[in-house]
């Protein structure tokens, strides 16, 4: 196929090596869980050239205009951002040439089309905060804790036209601790996350990636985490109340009633 034909060239144009601090990178991402990366790859002396983010939005009861994480890292650290509003725009796709990107990262943020993760000649990884082919989608780190998992870790993968289906690149597992909660796990896989980040596009640059599909038979989904996935359910087994608890913790928190009035766990 097309697809199949431009992969295998972007492949072997991997062979040619060069300085990996010379590449010219194009970072994507939205939320915090993705500035550790962003900021392990300056500190290293990486080639960032862009960064590409949501766009402000108002939020709170005042509606002010809230800037993504990563805005406020790569304008910390002097980064030019990006925050298309469609991503096929063609005043975008233009940006994105005039940067002329060798490789894009992604973590955590939109679904890319074809023209922008085809874009850089070394093509485009994501860093994704699960062991794949299990837990595509959204909040696996939350997932993890309320299903009672005892490791799960990060993956880098490259990109293609599926939602986390493409050939895996990397992967490193971390050991839940027995009090995990979402947000202690979070924490522990950003930072993770970046170190994985950085070994995979040294090894991409300098051709010794090694490209595994996945078992898609094997796979499973995740859903957008809810505030009302938080209402216990008391006829549950105590452990699964308490994974439920866990992983919902700091946001949204699991909650039950008594009287007709919710009870937020504090």
């Amino acid at each position: 196929t097309g697809r199949a034909r431009r992969r295998d060239a972007g492949r072997k144009k991997r062979q040619t090596t060069m300085n990996p601090k010379e590449l010219r990178i194009v970072f994507m991402g939205t939320p915090e869980f993705a500035v550790p990366s962003l900021r392990a790859l300056v500190a290293g002396g990486y080639n960032v050239v862009g960064v590409v983010t949501t766009p402000d939005k108002p939020a709170g009861r005042g509606q002010k205009l809230h800037r993504s994480d990563v805005k406020l890292a790569a304008l910390e650290l002097g980064l030019p951002v990006l925050q298309p509003e469609k991503l096929k725009a063609p005043e975008f796709v233009a940006a994105m040439q005039a940067l002329r990107p060798d490789l894009g990262i992604v973590i955590a943020f939109r679904m890319l089309p074809e023209v922008i993760w085809a874009m850089p000649r070394l093509g485009t990884f994501n860093l994704h905060a699960s062991l794949l082919p299990q837990y595509r989608g959204a909040a696996p780190i939350n997932w993890a804790v309320i299903n009672g998992e005892k490791v799960t870790g990060v993956t880098t993968m490259q990109m293609d036209e599926g939602l986390d289906t493409g050939d895996m690149i990397l992967k490193e597992e971390v050991v839940l601790d027995e009090k995990e909660t979402g947000g202690s796990l979070f924490d522990r896989l950003s930072g993770v996350g970046a170190k994985l980040c950085v070994r995979t596009l040294e090894a991409i640059e300098d051709g010794t990636a090694i490209y595994t599909k996945q078992d898609h038979a094997a796979a499973t989904k995740t859903t957008l985490i809810k505030k009302q996935f938080g209402i216990i359910d008391w006829n549950k087994p105590a452990a699964e109340i308490e994974c439920l608890i866990r992983g919902l913790n700091p946001w949204p928190s699991a909650y039950t009633s008594m009287n007709g009035k919710n009870l937020k766990e504090k």
